[in-house]
């Protein structure tokens, strides 16, 4: 059953008033379909969200300002992302100003790309309400998440040294790690991207950083 105005006001307005988050996100228009990919693209590889398109930065509604918006979304999932990405399409009428929601649910086809004004292919993630470039450990990391998961494995020198390293700190950084280890670049994201993937490792990313520190669940299964 369609929702009537008072419904769809609460609705609309309750989304506004949790404000901008890793999952919620406010768009006074879609005005480049390239820059929207990008988001879709953060969405779906992170924890999927929703966009309200016709409300500002600070939450105050506009409204969309034609039926465009739709279809730079739809150019947005699937010409500027691939895989394309699926999304749903509400519109609603808020203050009598028409809002679209789109919602992005968490893909099980990670990672997604976002194609920029260079032609170049990135993937995003969310963090916090901003969407961040993925490093190649977390491309990596998606690319091969439905690789077997186990709770035992065997460690070598340099896994050895970044275990007892994070055994006495919280944290690590991949340049941290090379140092200490005395290793090329690309083997110490191999040897991150198979600690992340067999549970002994997890990744923090902020804004700033990505840190790596032991999984707490599974650390008694590394020998």
């Amino acid at each position: 059953m369609k929702p009537d105005a008072r419904d769809a006001d609460r609705y609309i307005k309750n989304l506004i008033r949790a404000g901008e988050s890793q999952q919620l996100d406010f768009k006074f228009e879609i005005s480049d379909a390239k820059k929207m990919a990008r988001t879709f693209s953060a969405f779906a590889n992170t924890k999927g969200g929703k966009l309200l398109i016709g409300v500002k930065d600070n939450g105050r509604i506009s409204g969309v300002r034609s039926e465009e918006e739709a279809y730079m979304a739809e150019s947005a999932a699937h010409v500027f992302c691939k895989p394309s990405i699926k999304y749903g399409l509400k519109k609603w009428i808020v203050e009598g100003k028409p809002i679209l929601e789109i919602e992005i649910p968490m893909s099980n086809m990670r990672p997604h790309y976002a194609r920029d004004e260079s032609g170049e292919w990135t993937a995003y993630l969310r963090v916090l309400d901003q969407n961040i470039r993925a490093n190649r450990i977390m491309v990596n990391v998606w690319k091969n998440e439905s690789r077997q998961q186990g709770v035992l494995i065997n460690l070598g020198r340099e896994e050895k040294v970044l275990v007892d390293f994070l055994s006495e700190n919280d944290h690590i950084t991949l340049s941290k790690f090379i140092k200490i280890a005395r290793t090329g670049r690309f083997q110490a994201e191999e040897i991150l991207v198979n600690l992340i993937l067999t549970r002994v490792l997890v990744m923090d990313v902020t804004e700033r950083a990505v840190f790596y520190r032991l999984n707490p669940a599974n650390a008694q299964g590394v020998v």
